[in-house]
Order: C-alpha cells, then structure tokens, then sequence
C-alpha cells in the first residue's frame, strides 16, 4: 500500500465515520458540503448510482477543497476513471472486482473494495488490499459477525468500514470492535433531505454523531 493510501485512509480513520450520499442534482452540490463542513463532518463518499455523481465530486473538489470527497458504487472501469477524472481522493466498491482494484493500484487511487466472506478477504489481501468495506452489514450479521469474521485475520492488520445497516443506535458496537477504521453511514445526508434542501438537518446529524462517537 503505497503512502498516499496511508494518508487518505488516516483520514477517514480519523473521522470514524463517512457519510454515504446519492445526490440527483449538481446544484445541491456545494449546499451539501457547506452543510458537511459547518456539522464538523467534512468528508463525503458521493455514490455513483446517480448520473450526477461525478459533475457533484468535481463541482465539490473546486468549490470546497477542504471536504475529503470519495466516490462510491465504483463497479466498472469506467466509474473509476471518471471518478479519478473527477477529482475523488479514494474510491469505494460494495464488491471485491480485481480488475478495478488493480488499475486503481496501479493509478495510486486508494480503493476500499466491499467484502463480505473470509475467501474475500484473503483474496482483497492478495492483490494489497488493507482497508475493507464490509457490505451490507446488517443484513450480514451486524458487529457480532464482523468481530468473528476480523478475528483470524487481525494479525495481518486489515481494517474494516462497515456500511449498510449502520445506525446510531449500533454504531458503538462496530466502533468498539479493533479492525473497524470507520463505518459507512447513509443516515447522515439522506436522498431525500438533500433533494429537499434540508442542509440545517444534515448538518445537526454530522453535530450529532460526532459528539455520540466522542
């Protein structure tokens, strides 16, 4: 893992939380971040399962360089060359594809690719994968099955993001297990609060949830 991995994957573990956000529209794009930033919360993973998600990353990265921006739901080369093109700082996967992880390897893009079995693991660490992105969690068995799955393979110290099914009510028992980095959370800046404009909202769940890990 190169060092620019190293720092941007510091970073979110050092926020423990990323915010997971579909967003329709570029407009709303800077209102989001404003809102991320005054919650304290200035990190972002803009999901490709809308056609704005690249214009929304590259408006973000222009007019607000301090938000740590990523994108998410990378599933082809092409969401992660016009992720990269964009202007993301890492990418996120819901499965372990090899052929995207080794072009981001070989592009120096910190790439978190979705696991979700110890075969997945052990093939993510094969091909240098040392953060990963446990999905969906709660349909997969939540913390108590992350604990066990980590287990074997904490001497190898791979980290872990779960997402999906993460709440406020949970986030403390996947935060308090060892290998978990950071846990993805979609509650935070909702489709519909942002297509709605309800930036007070948001920025008062980033409030919240950084004073409840804290």
């Amino acid at each position: 893992m190169n060092n620019n991995n190293n720092a941007i994957f510091e970073k979110i573990a050092g926020f423990r939380i990323v915010p997971v956000i579909a967003i329709d529209s570029e407009e709303h794009a800077v209102p989001l971040a404003d809102a991320l930033i005054k919650g304290g919360l200035p990190l972002a993973e803009i999901t490709f399962r809308t056609a704005a998600a690249a214009a929304v990353i590259r408006k973000i990265k222009k007019e607000r360089p301090e938000v740590v921006i990523g994108a998410g739901t990378i599933l082809t080369l092409e969401n992660l060359h016009s992720a990269i093109d964009a202007g993301a700082v890492f990418g996120v996967a819901p499965g372990l594809n090899p052929e995207i992880v080794l072009e981001a390897a070989r592009l120096s893009f910190p790439f978190i690719p979705g696991i979700i079995t110890p075969s997945e693991i052990e093939k993510a660490l094969s091909i240098g994968c040392r953060l990963l992105k446990f999905f969906p969690a709660g349909d997969a068995g939540g913390s108590k099955m992350l604990k066990s799955l980590s287990g074997p393979y904490s001497h190898t110290g791979v980290k872990f993001m779960p997402t999906g099914g993460v709440t406020v009510e949970n986030l403390k028992d996947y935060l308090e297990i060892p290998a978990v980095a950071a846990v993805g959370g979609t509650w935070i800046a909702k489709r519909e609060d942002i297509s709605s404009g309800r930036w007070e909202k948001i920025e008062e769940n980033c409030r919240q949830v950084l004073q409840y890990i804290k």
